[in-house]
């Protein structure tokens, strides 16, 4: 049997210089684009960190000469003598009013989001979605003056309503004459601003359900609401509670709106139709103008829990939707 040589193969041609230039370039390009995206995060970062010093700063000074407790007490008078402030009633007020608006607008912009994304016909779908997304292009104060002119002499007869069939919970008991400058009506405004994010984050998440489950429910003989439940729900409950949280985001923080609408008062009442109350945001732009340095220093105190909160929230947000690798990207 006669034996057989191996033939060698020939070496590889080099690739032409054309080629090698653009591996070179890519790479180069590479090397600069990871260089940018590094820098910006540690950027970023940065100015964080330069923002939380400042502001720890300034409220270690203001709280040095605070003879009153920061946390409980009600009153703001940092121009005494002696000086005393507290954001009990702030705290208060910024909580409440962000409970309303969420209780009121995460059912409404999750209804909406489900109507956009498996009810309505493709046609109607697209302006509607197109729609609620520009209502988060409004700026604040425009917000704030609708509120002031239209909101709150409408109300009155809601507040009425609510008092005369649901007083009885206290909560909703009128005990003061007045135009509807209360928390339950910045709570509805809030709502209203805060109802864009929700809807189109839960728009997007819904969207992302995989076409099979809702098929293979279908197959079952599931109705369409059936399917919504068993697929679509479960698969969005994540993203829709990180919706939910970053809409609180922007409630905390919310300036203009609510110092246009809120008739301030540094009085804590549960009767949340009774005029009055007052949130971080809306005494930081009331009084900065007319505020000596303490005073300031005082208005940065009481915007660092603010800051802090702030970022307790959308921390909780980030890590809700880290439990799913197809939306914190780690797939990616």
């Amino acid at each position: 049997m006669a034996s057989t040589t191996p033939i060698d193969s020939p070496p590889p041609a080099p690739a032409p210089p054309s080629t090698r230039k653009a591996t070179s370039t890519g790479r180069a390009g590479d090397k600069v684009f990871i260089g940018l995206s590094r820098g910006s995060g540690i950027l970023l970062l940065v100015i964080m960190a330069s923002i939380a010093a400042f502001l720890t700063y300034r409220s270690v000074i203001a709280l040095s000469k605070d003879e009153a407790n920061f946390l409980t007490y009600f009153d703001w008078n940092p121009a005494g003598d002696p000086p005393m402030f507290g954001i009990a009633v702030l705290l208060f007020g910024t909580v409440v009013s962000s409970i309303i608006a969420m209780l009121i607008a995460v059912p409404i912009a999750v209804g909406i989001a489900l109507f956009i994304s498996h009810y309505a016909p493709r046609r109607l779908a697209a302006p509607i979605a197109y729609v609620v997304d520009l209502l988060a292009a409004v700026p604040s104060i425009i917000y704030g003056i609708w509120g002031a002119l239209f909101l709150v002499p409408y109300l009155n007869g809601l507040n009425l309503w609510l008092d005369e069939f649901f007083g009885w919970t206290y909560v909703f008991e009128k005990t003061e004459i007045g135009v509807a400058r209360s928390l339950f009506t910045v709570g509805i405004l809030l709502a209203i601003m805060i109802l864009p994010i929700v809807t189109s984050v839960s728009r997007e998440v819904f969207l992302q359900v995989p076409r099979m489950n809702e098929e293979a429910a279908l197959a079952l003989g599931a109705t369409r609401w059936e399917v919504i439940r068993m697929s679509v729900l479960p698969f969005g409950r994540s993203g829709v509670i990180s919706a939910s949280m970053l809409g609180l985001g922007r409630a905390l923080g919310e300036t203009m709106a609510v110092a246009t609408v809120l008739s301030p008062s540094f009085l804590i009442s549960l009767h949340l139709l009774n005029p009055g109350g007052g949130t971080f945001a809306q005494n930081i732009a009331a009084k900065f103008d007319e505020a000596n340095e303490l005073g300031r220093d005082a208005l940065i105190a009481s915007g660092l829990v603010l800051f802090i909160l702030t970022l307790l929230v959308n921390g909780a947000a980030r890590l809700i939707i880290a439990r799913r690798k197809e939306y914190s990207g780690a797939n990616a």
